[in-house]
This record gives structure tokens, C-alpha cells and sequence, in this order.
């Protein structure tokens, strides 16, 4: 028997929540700050999309089965999502903490500078699917069986 949709959004929604209540939790005890826009923020410590997509193919996995098609499709967006973050959103993320550093010399920067949002490293990203499963199981097998 399928689950109705709400069990896709719920195992999405938690990991995605989670993910990004610990990365407020784990920033707010380095700095001792960091204020309630880290709840919403992108980058750091574990990755919110790639728990997101991978809380969403286990429950996917576990519904419609490893060989349907649809677990396929999740796959290879939780996949592509992980790859993005670490090499695509990286690489933006480290050209533009290279501009903030010209601007701060510079004699016309605005003040404040932008935010520098950096990607992941693989670590958040690990740290994020590892959630997103736990998450993922946790929803398929305890919250809406």
C-alpha cells in the first residue's frame, strides 16, 4: 500500500528543518551569535538540500521500491543536488569571498558588504544525506506507517 503525498513533504520538510535548526545551532555556539537569518541561510554544517533530497528518495525508496522510476528521478536530483553544492556553489561561493576581499580595499565599496553565501564541503554534504536517510527512515517507518 502507497502512503498519500504527505508523507514525501513530511520526510522533505523535517530534514530540511532539522538541517538548518543544527546549522543554527552549531553557528550560534562558534560565535556566539548569529541571529535568527541563520535559520534560512544557505552553506555551513550539514547541508539542508542534500538532506532535503535524500530524506526524499529514502521514503521514495521505501514506498515505491528501488526499481520504480520515481526513485529514480529522486536519486539523481538528491545526486545532482549534492554535486552542485559542493562543486558548483563552492567554487561561486570562494570567487566571491576573492571579490569581498577587493571591495574591502576598495575606496568605493558600500558598506555593509554583500553576504558570501560558500557552498558546502564534502563533510556538510556527508552530514546532510546522513541526516536526510536517518530522517527519511524515520518518516517511511515510524511517523506514517
Amino acid at each position: 500500500m502507497l502512503p498519500d503525498v504527505s508523507a514525501y513533504f513530511i520526510a522533505a520538510g523535517l530534514s530540511f528543518a532539522l538541517a538548518q535548526g543544527i546549522k543554527y545551532l552549531l553557528n550560534h555556539r562558534v560565535k556566539g551569535s548569529g541571529g535568527w537569518r541563520q535559520l534560512y541561510m544557505s552553506g555551513r554544517m550539514p547541508s539542508a538540500h542534500t538532506a532535503t533530497m535524500v530524506s526524499l528518495a529514502t521514503v521514495v525508496a521505501v514506498y515505491d521500491g528501488l526499481e520504480s522510476g520515481l526513485f529514480a528521478v529522486t536519486a539523481v536530483i538528491a545526486l545532482i543536488t549534492a554535486y552542485d553544492s559542493m562543486m558548483s556553489r563552492r567554487s561561486a561561493g570562494e570567487q566571491g569571498l576573492a571579490l569581498r576581499k577587493l571591495l574591502e580595499k576598495s575606496p568605493f565599496a558600500k558598506d555593509p558588504l554583500p553576504y558570501v553565501a560558500l557552498g558546502h564541503k564534502p563533510l556538510e554534504v556527508v552530514a546532510g544525506g546522513a541526516l536526510g536517510f536517518i530522517v527519511g527512515l524515520i518518516v517511511a517507518f515510524l511517523i506514517t506507517k
